[in-house]
């Protein structure tokens, strides 16, 4: 342990898990979470409590390839120590892909300039086996063109208040939507989502929209007026599981 009195260091842990068993990111009582999970893991190696704070908090059932979290330790434990005890402690749905050490002002959802997300479609007849928990299964034929022709309408800066939903208050709902791609391949259709900050439930309700538009329930121009505020219609939430925190993009960590 560090002597007492010594100056925190502030770590940057990069975070890969499967959602499917966690209520989410966010702390709850009496609930298996994210940020539960790690904190405990921390406290267990440090014999401290420790706070970890997240770039996002994903929901209940949504992944993540590369989550950021940072922590303020005191602890003269080398890092390559420390992701090594970590590693061995966290249950199997939780790794530590890497850690390092950042300027105290660094702040895993504040620093972030950018954030990808992925959301993945099962589109054949019948439903998927072995990767069940990590897409969502829609049997009906999907027309990508409209699909297409939807995401670039909502590409660039727009408000967004049409696709947030309830809870988490924001101080604004305008954001710029820098990237919305869809790739198709055997039956798999891949939605990927680049944007300076993404809104409670916003990816969801954007793949809910496109889903719509290519099952032929909606054309594609709804998105004109969802985005002018004039539709009171509002997009379906599609389920969480098929939802996936790609990447996340700072100005370069200082390593030290």
């Amino acid at each position: 342990m560090a002597p007492k009195g010594e100056r925190p260091r502030t770590i940057v842990l990069t975070l890969a898990y499967e959602g499917t068993n966690f209520l989410g990111w966010q702390r709850q009582k009496n609930a298996r979470t994210v940020q539960a999970v790690l904190e405990d893991a921390l406290q267990q190696i440090l014999g401290k409590p420790v706070k970890v704070t997240g770039a996002g908090r994903t929901d209940s059932g949504v992944h993540a390839e590369a989550q950021v979290a940072h922590a303020a330790i005191r602890s003269a434990m080398p890092l390559k120590t420390l992701h090594r005890a970590l590693n061995a402690v966290l249950p199997e749905d939780l790794l530590v892909l890497s850690l390092k050490t950042a300027p105290s002002n660094f702040h895993a959802r504040y620093s972030a300039t950018r954030k990808r997300y992925r959301y993945v479609i099962w589109n054949r007849p019948h439903r998927p086996l072995f990767d069940r928990t990590r897409l969502t299964y829609v049997s009906t034929p999907l027309d990508l063109k409209k699909m297409r022709q939807a995401a670039r309408l909502l590409r660039g800066r727009h408000d967004f208040k049409a696709f947030h939903s309830a809870g988490r208050p924001a101080r604004s709902t305008r954001r710029t939507l820098s990237s919305l791609t869809l790739r198709a391949q055997n039956g798999m259709l891949v939605i990927e989502a680049e944007a300076d900050g993404f809104l409670y439930h916003m990816v969801r309700r954007i793949a809910g929209l496109l889903l719509e538009v290519g099952k032929g329930q909606w054309e594609p121009e709804v998105v004109r007026d969802l985005l002018a505020g004039k539709n009171s219609v509002i997009p379906p939430t599609a389920p969480a599981k098929g939802l996936c925190l790609a990447k996340i993009w700072y100005v370069k960590i200082k390593r030290r």
